[in-house]
């Protein structure tokens, strides 16, 4: 750990008994020295990954620290559990990789590369990819009801699951809150309540609800107090191990408690700034940790992408000033007789918040409970001339099949926006790649309208907007959490610029071809643009489509691609699930034969930022490899 400029070596390795619920002076003083000095480590090398730009989680598992401190006790002083820092929270990683460290798994100098490309340190724990990480939480909410499995495989242990008041909004936890208690598990929650999740304060957007009543209701013993007071925390989590059952130990304390700038605010949800973490660490005596920090610098993308303008703009934004410009066109009361937004915690991530912002009337912030809000933003949309609005993340799309299908067959008219598609950018790595979307054109062919939109630049989304706001049906908008250049034509102008409309259905030649085509969407278009450049350049004639509208056949344009000497889709999402699992039956089901290769994500992430691309094989490089092979 000498590389490490924090000292990690002075961590004390004490054991405790939990048939003693009183701690002794040395314990006390101990407990308190460990988790000062683990705050302080979780601070800097989370920072580094604000410095790195690659981002990162600090409130969750700094707050958490007291808990994690007395499990690790714990553990060693007992055969008696189940020693995992089972987590929830998944974005808490920060613990996983600092217990992992403090255990001798992974290599203290390893934490400054947190979050990295390549690092192996993604921004979510995942097993058997980093050393002495031993379980992959998924996203937020899950780990419960999979713990209960864990409890019903080993009678005769005890478990923790670390929780908080947000992953407690899942429903995944109510059905687990039901299983536990009816089997009597022996799964102990550690809750931080901190009420404070990504877009706000759950007693402001959810009044009325208490997870310490949720779970009472539910037949879970609930055990509450101040996370920060030691005595009372390790107390009550002596009083859950020795209660039969399931327990919720909830611990109540403001988010960051102790650092300036950050405590009790939505901002330390995030990753801490460097210039409060230099404030903290250089407060609390941790020079050589500050000293560091100041040298840490964000790797740059220096690639030129042909056939691009260098303006860049982020598309689910892009979302929300459309939405605003359209729905400013109505009345005061026609937009609050015919559209509502639902939110689910996300506004600032998916450009929900334009809207909040603009037409607050419409909107309703709600939480963390993507089906839920799904099916009531359908619901809203049930009658003809209603639109309900609903964003989140794509990955949680797969969670919100069965909604889905419920709302189509209730004819309902929803505009969904998916925003961080695909991989770009998304240091939160595997479990929160959006790759699944074509998931959502879930129907029969005879069913209700259900288009699937991926607009390539800022332009093309305003366009698509416009055209398809108040189409009847389901609508999902997609979009990446990277920001995306402006395409370009052949002559240098704007391709959706100009008098361009965006017709729903209809596929777009980019750039025409002798050689064959290659078909993309979204942010794999100017990669695939910049492919057909510098292949045109050597001499080799590729053509290229946009497909805009995933999920519908444009038949002239098949036609077209159909009869040329090569069809590759390039794609980030799902090689098993995406546009290029459907292109080649499409084309075979007309007797149309190219050759044919589709170029998708297909393997577990490597961290970092646009560093994903290349480690799937579809940048720009992999893209002319594959085309040019036979």
């Amino acid at each position: 750990m000498s590389q490490f400029p924090i000292d990690l070596g002075a961590y004390q390795r004490i054991a405790l008994n939990p048939n003693n619920p009183t701690l002794t002076a040395e314990q006390r003083a101990s407990l308190k020295a460990n988790i000062q000095l683990c705050r302080d480590a979780i601070v800097f090398f989370t920072a580094t990954g604000a410095a790195r730009g690659v981002g990162g989680h600090t409130g969750g598992p700094y707050d958490t620290v007291p808990e994690v401190m007395i499990m690790d006790a714990l553990f060693r002083g007992s055969d008696s559990f189940v020693p995992i820092f089972f987590d929830e929270a998944g974005h808490r990683v920060a613990t996983q990789y600092l217990m992992s460290t403090l255990n001798g798994d992974l290599p203290a100098e390893r934490l400054m590369e947190y979050r990295a490309a390549h690092s192996h340190l993604p921004g979510h724990p995942e097993l058997g990819f980093t050393p002495g990480v031993k379980f992959s939480s998924g996203r937020l909410g899950h780990m419960w009801p999979y713990v209960n499995g864990v409890a019903i495989a080993n009678p005769g242990k005890i478990l923790f699951c670390l929780g908080s008041d947000g992953s407690q909004q899942e429903g995944n936890d109510a059905e687990a809150a039901r299983l536990a208690v009816a089997q009597g598990l022996n799964v102990k929650l550690i809750i931080d309540d901190n009420n404070v999740t990504i877009a706000g304060h759950p007693s402001d957007y959810l009044k009325g609800c208490s997870t310490a009543k949720t779970l009472a209701g539910q037949g879970v013993t609930v055990l509450e107090g101040d996370g920060e007071d030691l005595d009372d925390l390790y107390q009550r989590i002596c009083t859950a191990i020795n209660t039969p059952g399931p327990v919720a130990v909830i611990n109540h304390r403001p988010m960051c408690p102790g650092i300036v700038g950050l405590e009790g605010s939505t901002h330390g949800h995030d990753v801490v700034s460097v210039k409060v973490a230099l404030e903290y660490l250089e407060s609390h005596g941790q020079q050589a940790a500050a000293d560091h920090l100041r040298t840490v610098q964000a790797p740059k993308n220096d690639a030129v992408f042909l056939g691009s303008s260098d303006k860049w703009d982020a598309n689910r934004n892009v979302f929300g000033d459309a939405c605003v410009e359209i729905l400013g066109r109505m009345s005061d009361a026609e937009r609050v007789e015919k559209v509502r937004v639902v939110d689910s915690d996300l506004e600032g991530s998916c450009g929900l918040i334009k809207i909040h912002k603009a037409f607050p009337e419409v909107f309703i912030s709600s939480g963390i409970m993507e089906r839920g809000n799904f099916a009531a933003a359908a619901g809203f949309g049930m009658e003809a001339g209603k639109q309900g609005i609903f964003g989140t993340f794509s990955a949680f799309l797969e969670m919100c099949i069965s909604e889905i299908t419920m709302a189509r067959l209730n004819n309902s008219n929803v505009l969904s926006h998916f925003s961080h598609s695909g991989i770009d950018d998304m240091a939160d790595n595997t479990c929160h790649f959006g790759l699944n979307n074509m998931f959502a054109d879930n129907g029969l062919s005879d069913g209700y309208a259900t288009n699937l939109y991926f607009p390539a630049d800022p332009l093309q989304m305003k366009a698509c907007l416009e055209t398809i706001f108040f189409n009847p049906g389901l609508r999902f908008v997609f979009s990446t959490r990277s920001k995306v250049p402006t395409i370009l034509d052949s002559n240098g102008n704007e391709f959706f610029g100009g008098d361009y409309k965006f017709v729903s259905g209809k596929d777009e030649v980019i750039r025409e071809g002798s050689a064959g085509y290659i078909v993309s969407f979204g942010e794999a278009l100017y990669r695939s643009l910049d492919a057909v450049e510098r292949l045109k350049q050597q001499g080799i004639d590729v053509g290229l489509i946009n497909k805009p509208t995933l999920n519908v056949i444009d038949e002239d344009m098949l036609a077209k691609i159909g009869k040329s000497p090569k069809v590759m889709v390039v794609e980030a999402f799902n090689r098993k699930t995406g546009l290029g699992s459907r292109m080649g039956t499409w084309l075979l089901e007309r007797g149309y034969t190219p050759k044919y290769a589709h170029l998708g994500t297909h393997k577990e992430g490597c961290g970092g930022l646009w560093e994903q691309f290349p480690h799937q094989g579809i940048d720009p490089a992999g893209i002319m490899t594959s085309f040019l092979k036979d």
